[in-house]
């Protein structure tokens, strides 16, 4: 499409008026964001932080305060980011049984499978805490689960065979 007759280099003088008006306002706007505001924006937003990842509380000193208090503040961290993944993963497979409706059995498997998967996995790591949880009795938890899987077997499969006693 051709540009009207008075963009085309036939312009009037209102119209070299207006644009001479738009680049008087426009120039110092455009410098101002180019050389003050990009350059000292944040190349990350609030809510992308990233935390580093502190010692583990079985890397912790029994008197290191510092270090027990950063290791619940990052269990704290994990145990919501775990808490959403559960979550993702559960809407992920009521959109799927909504959606493939006739056939939801054979399409949603994976997704069931995953869900069962990743909230088996949360309550191993997350139930039975109470509600005023900590990293040290999660520890506590995590390690009783290895001693009885290393003595028993896997837990869920049933116990060993205790003939070598």
């Amino acid at each position: 499409m051709e540009d009207p007759p008075s963009l085309n280099g036939n312009s009037n003088s209102f119209v070299e008026f207006m644009k001479a008006v738009y680049r008087t306002v426009d120039r110092p706007v455009t410098w101002f964001r180019e050389t003050v505001v990009v350059p000292n924006r944040p190349d990350h937003v609030y809510y992308h932080q990233k935390f580093r990842r502190v010692p583990t509380i079985d890397e912790c000193y029994t008197d290191d305060m510092v270090c027990r208090f950063e290791a619940q503040q990052q269990f704290n961290r994990d145990k919501l980011v775990d808490g959403e993944i559960v979550q993702l993963v559960r809407q992920r497979y009521k959109e799927c049984l909504i959606s493939e409706q006739p056939d939801h059995t054979r399409k949603c498997a994976k997704l069931l499978a995953d869900f069962e998967k990743v909230s088996e996995n949360f309550c191993m790591k997350y139930a039975d805490l109470g509600p005023f949880n900590n990293v040290k009795d999660a520890y506590m938890k995590q390690k009783h689960r290895m001693l009885w899987e290393r003595r028993h077997g896997k837990v869920g499969t049933g116990m060993k065979n205790q003939d070598g006693l």
